[in-house]
């Protein structure tokens, strides 16, 4: 517990012969005693002893979020704060900016929720408060274990604004792993989803850790099983608003109740949040994000992301992904409204709402790519040419519009003459020119419907994993704008963002304010010329404070000079003033992870990632692992995608159902599907595996944040990979 010691005196007069004691050991005369006008310090017997007793008080130190808190600290010798200092303290300038425009719509809850800006303000102060009340200490851990929702974003914020730091998984994380995470983290307490998660983790966490109480965010505890049995506190959602509310309707009129505290404010310094990585290897970590590293992403993710009062956004990602997290903070400065769905609702929802912005992962959008693509196949053999004639002359259009604005990346140094550059420019808008009245009416006729369909009137922002090349230059060709970006957990997360003015396909954008980013060999660690391929650093406020618990790793991440290793493989287009590449300068293109790095027995380098992404194109491949360590050449496991291998049963004359192809027939159709999209890439598939089972989170195969698992999946499949090399 944190307190303060307030030490009172208090004088007991014994008989005693020898001379007065009192505090730190002083020495009085009792003669001086004797002779003192104040009767009442004259004892009956002349020679007494005084004691002294210290009389103990505690004073709780209660840790604020200087904004969001303003009115409570005004009368408690406390400085009120201008600026943030602490992330809560957004809403208290939201509330007071956007005050009746609502802020939060949550329509898949019991009971469906629409919040304005001073209610969610008032909101989080209630459940900041409530958590006091039942005995959250600031600088304590407590898990946060629960899916996207209003109340989420509540529990979060009231817990930071506490001066405790919340613990974050999703409901779908296996029972091993939540217990590994709230033990690992020091977590004292549990807020959970709804009964089902308690249900699900109370059958063993009860019996091997503490849990000093747990909060319910949504649903009945009638729900919960053996709720007397688990022997804690156990309190809905609405009971720790009421206390909270209760709590501070009588602070203010009770003075005695304000001196039990001594207020101090939270430091942008202290750790916000735990995030434990998705760990797509090895164990997670906990990393430690503080309130500066989240003010940055909130103060600088504007730059790539323009939005103005009253924009709606979409929000499916699960809120402790480090990515929607810093997203949702920085949009709520803005006064946007915030809906949130679920996969399953997606595709309705994006028709219902028309958000203005979806913020999302690249899996999302190849979803939609390939419902249009299984749309488009579906179709009569007239409409499904002249749809697809359609998208190449608007692939040509698009591909002359980046050469004459300046958008293509270049790995070449050098600049190209003034004249190549003139003339380059002149043909590429001769040829957007001739082009634009045909894209134009492809616009009309065909991209429209798909527009309605997806229902994205700004753009969708991706992020959290690599988006393939073909999904990037399909929405840019039927005119839906996807705007790339570039993080990590350990750096809050976001590093890089493709602006929507400068959106150069095929990167991951330029660094955003305050960012330092640059290419180093792999073995040397010398810094790399621009073009050239090594690994990415970055330094900024961003980077994470470090591992939890673990300094041997957050040595290994952060140099001392700052520097955070990301573990992935790129390069930096070079600088031109002039050119089809002048605007592409300074972008960051990502070509792989330096772990992911496969290293064949005649010792070439391969990155899987690139093979991977040519594959995917194909409509029949659903997934794909590609590997190959210390084998003479590479392999495959491939997910075959089961909508469309009917489709393709039809042309080889065999009946629709994909249980009648032979496992020969599928491999051998896998085989051609590689060899047609893989044709460009410098390394060939050799043996593959097909497999009837997708990579699921459910399965383990692929982490929280939708990423392969490859170290997993190789090694499940381990015995049929080396079949397969024999």
């Amino acid at each position: 517990m944190m307190t303060m010691m307030h030490l009172s005196s208090s004088l007991i007069w014994r008989p005693c012969d020898r001379p007065l004691l009192v505090e730190h050991n002083s020495l009085i005369n009792s003669e001086l005693l004797r002779s003192s006008r104040s009767s009442c310090l004259r004892p009956r017997n002349r020679n007494f002893r005084v004691y002294c007793e210290t009389e103990t008080k505690e004073l709780q130190i209660r840790k604020f979020s200087p904004l969001l808190e303003s009115a409570l600290i005004s009368g408690n010798e406390v400085l009120p704060s201008k600026e943030w200092t602490a992330v809560p303290d957004i809403w208290s300038t939201s509330a007071e900016k956007f005050g009746d425009r609502v802020a939060l719509v949550d329509p898949y809850h019991d009971p469906p929720t629409n919040m304005t800006y001073k209610q969610v303000e008032q909101e989080i102060l209630n459940f900041c408060e409530g958590a006091r009340v039942i005995g959250l200490k600031p600088d304590e851990k407590i898990a946060l274990f629960a899916d996207n929702s209003c109340r989420w974003l509540i529990a979060d914020q009231g817990i930071m604004a506490t001066g405790a730091i919340d613990v974050v998984r999703g409901t779908r994380s296996s029972t091993e792993e939540l217990f590994q995470i709230y033990k690992h983290s020091d977590s004292i307490a549990l807020v959970v989803d709804d009964p089902a998660m308690l249900n699900k983790v109370s059958g063993i966490f009860p019996s091997q850790v503490t849990i000093r109480f747990v909060i319910v965010l949504w649903g009945d505890k009638s729900s919960i099983k053996n709720a007397k049995a688990l022997e804690m506190p156990i309190y809905c959602y609405k009971e720790i608003i009421d206390l909270g509310l209760e709590s501070r309707k009588a602070l203010p009129r009770s003075e005695d109740d304000r001196k039990q505290y001594t207020y101090k404010s939270i430091s942008s310094d202290d750790v916000a949040t735990l995030m434990y990585t998705s760990g797509t290897t090895g164990n997670p970590k906990g990393v430690m994000l503080t309130h500066k590293n989240l003010l940055h992403q909130i103060a600088n993710l504007g730059e790539f992301l323009p939005v103005v009062p009253g924009d709606r956004f979409l929000s499916m990602l699960p809120p402790w992904h480090a990515y929607e997290r810093a997203s949702e903070y920085c949009t709520h400065t803005c006064g946007i409204e915030n809906a949130y769905t679920t996969v399953k609702n997606l595709k309705d929802d994006l028709r219902c709402y028309r958000p203005h912005y979806i913020v999302s992962v690249p899996l999302v959008y190849e979803t939609l790519y390939r419902g249009i693509q299984k749309q488009i196949s579906s179709s009569s053999a007239i409409r499904k040419y002249v749809v697809l004639l359609f998208l190449r002359i608007s692939f040509a259009y698009m591909e002359a519009k980046r050469i004459y604005e300046g958008k293509c990346l270049t790995t070449n140094m050098e600049q190209p003459s003034y004249l190549v550059s003139i003339f380059d420019w002149l043909s590429a808008r001769i040829v957007a020119a001739i082009l634009l009245p045909l894209h134009m009416m492809a616009k009309q006729i065909v991209y429209s419907k798909i527009h309605s369909s997806i229902g994205i009137l700004k753009a969708g922002i991706s992020g959290g994993g690599s988006l393939p090349a073909q999904i990037d230059m399909f929405f840019e060709a039927i005119g839906i704008t996807v705007q790339n970006g570039y993080g990590l957990t350990e750096s809050s997360p976001v590093i890089t963002g493709r602006r929507h003015n400068c959106n150069v396909l095929g990167s991951v954008g330029h660094p955003i304010p305050n960012t330092e980013v640059k290419v180093v060999d792999t073995e040397t660690d010398a810094i790399l010329p621009c073009g050239s391929k090594g690994i990415v650093k970055v330094r900024g406020p961003q980077v994470m404070k470090g591992y939890y618990k673990n300094p041997l790793a957050t040595k290994q991440a952060i140099d001392e000079n700052g520097w955070l290793d990301t573990g992935d493989i790129g390069w930096i287009c070079p600088p031109h003033s002039r050119g089809r590449s002048r605007k592409a300068a300074g972008a960051i293109v990502l070509t792989g992870r330096a772990k992911d790095t496969i290293v064949l027995s005649s010792g070439e380098n391969v990155e899987p990632s690139e093979i991977e992404e040519a594959a995917l194109r194909s409509t029949l491949i659903q997934q794909i692992v590609v590997f190959g360590q210390d084998e003479r050449r590479l392999g495959a496991l491939i997910v075959p995608n089961k909508d469309e291998i009917p489709l393709e049963a039809k042309s080889l004359s065999v009946d629709s159902d994909t249980s009648e192809l032979s496992r020969g027939q599928v491999t051998n159709l896998m085989h051609r599907e590689l060899k047609k999209w893989t044709a460009d890439c410098s390394f060939k598939i050799g043996p593959i595996l097909v497999i009837d089972e997708p990579f699921t989170i459910d399965n383990g195969l692929m982490s929280p944040t939708m990423k392969i698992r490859r170290d997993k999946v190789v090694s499940l499949y381990k015995k049929q990979i080396n079949d397969l090399y024999k």
